[in-house]
């Protein structure tokens, strides 16, 4: 239940009718998916103005408007709807969410990278999930509407939420920092995404380095440090360290350049067993552990390093990691699907970017037997 009076605390809005609502059940951006008690929040897009809804909404049992234009202007009917009015309500749903997290008081765990993001983000609330109650953003609810939607999604029995960070510019993954205030923040790797956009590696660096220059001091910064620039990122952030990494020398300290500061969870002998998922061996603070995981493909390593990694920052213990791990689903990408005739289809088109096909024919070069790539366009 979201409160009326943490709506209006939160947003600054006024209360234009509807004083006898004491809360909502729910927050909706699109009036086709309204369920009765929700908060309808009119955004006002490039191609539609929610305004233009309002009807269908309240039709559709919204118990709360949140609005830009008075009542009479954009309805046939409010009676028994609380209407909250506001200059605007893109920046009133960022407001409310932030409000919200922090009444709430949980943790937040915020994700970003240039490739890896959802299945990394997946992977860690499936991890933490097995010893605490874990929202995570649904899909690639990644953006300055999407999170915000995450956020108002929280109860007070979740413990952590699990949050995806998208950008196309530098600055937008600061500025979704400072509406979530995280106390984890994990960076999976820099690549191309974007680069049209941004002009150069360096710059993609810098814009996701953001996340953890906005982390607390009592955070934590989780990062991959098999990438350069993802682990130079150590040095700007005031947060407590843990870096994660494929092999780094039998004791488990990888040569100085490659830990600036922090500690270091890796992984060593890494098999893939193709179709049939992943084993390595995961090494933290000199105590060994073998781990075997449905995760297919070798780039996946570095995911389940992440999510061990966030999770031993938090508290887990190792064994508590391994077994999570081992009883963690596969995740939304490269699923394996059988077909009636007997073949194995490897569907990774899931939001497909030129490196994670690079990964999905890897493990199709792994495969036994006659294989056949599919490839098509991706934007």
């Amino acid at each position: 239940m979201l409160p009326i009076a943490d709506v209006l605390a939160g947003t600054g809005g006024r209360l234009a009718s509807g004083e006898a609502i004491a809360g909502f059940t729910g927050v909706s951006i699109d009036s086709r998916t309204v369920r009765p008690g929700d908060l309808f929040v009119a955004l006002r897009g490039a191609r539609h103005d929610g305004h233009a809804f309002v009807d269908e909404a309240v039709a559709r049992g919204a118990s709360g408007l949140l609005v830009e234009r008075a009542p009479e202007e954009i309805a046939d009917s409010t009676d028994g709807v609380a209407v909250v009015l506001v200059p605007d309500t893109l920046t009133a749903l960022q407001r409310l969410a932030t409000h919200w997290r922090q009444r709430w008081g949980g943790v937040v765990v915020g994700v970003t990278g240039s490739v890896g993001k959802t299945s990394t983000k997946e992977l860690i609330a499936s991890v933490l999930g097995a010893q605490r109650r874990v929202l995570a953003s649904p899909g690639n609810y990644n953006t300055e509407v999407g999170l915000p939607l995450t956020l108002l999604a929280l109860e007070a029995s979740h413990q952590v939420a699990v949050v995806e960070m998208g950008m196309y510019a530098q600055g937008e993954i600061r500025q979704l920092a400072r509406l979530a205030r995280p106390n984890v923040g994990v960076v999976t790797n820099v690549g191309p995404s974007h680069l049209e956009r941004l002009g150069s590696l360096e710059r993609i660096a810098a814009a996701k380095a953001e996340l953890v220059e906005e982390l607390p001091p009592e955070g934590t910064a989780v990062l991959n440090a098999d990438d350069p620039r993802v682990r130079a990122m150590a040095t700007r952030t005031p947060a407590r360290v843990v870096l994660y990494g494929v092999d780094g020398g039998d004791d488990g300290t990888p040569a100085g350049e490659r830990l600036p500061r922090g500690e270091l969870v890796r992984a060593c002998d890494v098999v893939s067993h193709g179709l049939d998922g992943l084993s390595f061996t995961l090494v933290w603070k000199g105590d060994r552990r073998p781990v075997r995981t449905t995760l297919v493909g070798r780039h996946h390593v570095a995911t389940a390093l992440a999510a061990a990694g966030v999770a031993l920052a938090l508290g887990m213990s190792l064994e508590q990691v391994v077994q999570a791990l081992g009883a963690a689903p596969p995740g939304s990408r490269l699923h394996v699907r059988q077909t009636p005739r007997g073949a194995t289809v490897l569907d990774d088109t899931y939001n497909a970017s030129p490196a994670s096909t690079a990964a999905a024919l890897d493990v199709l070069a792994e495969a036994r037997g006659r294989r056949v790539a599919v490839l098509g366009d991706m934007f």
